[in-house]
């Protein structure tokens, strides 16, 4: 874990000892489960604090993040990045949203009380949730490391924010040409893409983190159903 404690401080984000003990045991956890279910591909130790944790918690030091923030994490798979933000700052409210059960299944009844956190795990899909009051432009911040087009995980995440609020868009190296190719939509959406965050890994992998501030209220009709979504992007 030396790897992640250092990389932690390189970027600001202090891990105490009881931190560590969590991400050592989450590890454990998705590494034992993962012979059942299918949580990751990654399954070298190092590998895994570098490509998992450290481009988890990355979004710590290149995103601002207020004491309390109401954060969404969309399509959360095996639990990345909510989990690692919830133990580098348990005092974030965090919800964890996925279409796929099973994995919320196992963050829920194992990872969260063996762990000792406390997070909302919600079963549904981002265009229909999005739709509901509660959670409806109700977050300080939407994250999501989803492989889809900027443009189809704009419209996922983006009604979701709060005005003023920001959505953060977790990318490999060259997401310039995508962020490009999905102004219109951000912009159609209410939002602003005001920063690109660059940095590497400690494995000196490249990785961009897209800052799309919500300026004004997402129009009624967005998002659209998720075939729509996927097969004519914004």
């Amino acid at each position: 874990m030396k790897r992640l404690i250092d990389y932690g401080k390189s970027i600001g984000v202090e891990l105490d000892d009881t931190a560590v003990q969590r991400f050592e045991a989450y590890m454990k956890l998705v590494l034992e489960w993962n012979e059942r279910i299918n949580l990751t591909s990654i399954t070298d130790r190092d590998e895994f604090i570098i490509k998992h944790f450290c481009d988890s918690v990355s979004l710590l030091g290149n995103v601002e993040l207020k004491k309390g923030a109401r954060v969404i994490d969309i399509g959360t798979g095996a639990g990345f990045p909510a989990i690692p933000l919830k133990i580098a700052r348990p005092d974030l409210n965090i919800t964890m949203l996925d279409s796929l059960n099973k994995r919320l299944v196992f963050i829920k009844n194992h990872v969260l009380p063996d762990l000792g956190l406390e997070a909302e795990v919600i079963h549904a899909r981002a265009e229909e949730l999005s739709k509901e009051k509660p959670y409806r432009e109700s977050y300080d911040a939407a994250v999501s490391r989803a492989v889809a087009n900027l443009s189809s995980l704009s419209e996922y995440c983006i009604p979701f924010v709060r005005v003023g609020g920001i959505f953060a868009a977790m990318k490999g190296p060259d997401c310039d040409e995508e962020l490009e190719a999905a102004r219109g939509a951000i912009s159609t959406l209410g939002g602003n893409c005001i920063d690109v965050r660059r940095f590497e890994l400690p494995d000196k992998s490249t990785r961009c983190i897209a800052v799309i501030k919500k300026e004004k209220a997402t129009p009624a009709k967005y998002p659209r159903r998720g075939v729509k979504i996927s097969k004519s992007p914004l």
